[in-house]
């Protein structure tokens, strides 16, 4: 799957693999910042999607280049920040920038349909499933959180690590607002 409908020029990128409290972490950027943020549970699927989404860029595993954006993430999920603020270099549409600049607009811990989205947009609510695709495209999520929409009826959808995850990242933000941090998340392999 590419990140989005544009054509992905090559590019020199290095990532980190690490554990989190979601399972394994892969935070990959150029010298520009972020272009790739991952979770999952094994390195192999988490290298595998990074190649798909770069094909033919120069891609490096970097044990300490990327110290700094992993840290901020890992507070970010052991609940010690609501949010994150990583530079990025990611390519989009323009209607994926605006999606996502949404997306970073919800405060942590609440949720927006993808109607109440494509409204705030411009778009009538049918263009729910085109904010749903922007969701989906999107490569640093986290750093711009698609967890953060649902489906019109208020449940969780897709997400591309799984619901388990995207439920337990609402709950540890909204913990976080409220004033009190959840026991650490805890994820079966």
């Amino acid at each position: 799957m590419t990140t989005s409908n544009l054509t992905v020029e090559k590019m020199r990128i290095k990532y980190m693999i690490v554990d989190s409290p979601l399972g394994r972490l892969l935070v990959a950027g150029t010298e520009k910042g972020v272009c790739h943020l991952s979770l999952g549970d094994r390195d192999a699927e988490l290298e595998t999607a990074l190649a798909s989404d770069y094909p033919g860029s120069d891609i490096q595993a970097d044990p300490t280049g990327l110290s700094e954006w992993v840290r901020a993430t890992l507070a970010y999920l052991r609940g010690e920040q609501d949010s994150l603020d990583l530079p990025l270099d990611v390519d989009a549409t323009e209607f994926q920038k605006r999606v996502w600049e949404q997306l970073r607009a919800i405060p942590p811990g609440s949720t927006r349909t993808y109607g109440e989205i494509a409204l705030a947009l411009g778009h009538t609510p049918a263009s729910a499933r085109a904010v749903g695709r922007a969701c989906a495209t999107n490569p640093v999520s986290l750093v711009i959180p698609c967890h953060r929409a649902v489906k019109e009826d208020g449940r969780l959808g897709g997400y591309r690590w799984g619901l388990e995850r995207k439920r337990a990242l609402l709950e540890r933000e909204s913990a976080i607002r409220q004033g009190y941090l959840l026991a650490p998340i805890i994820t079966g392999s």
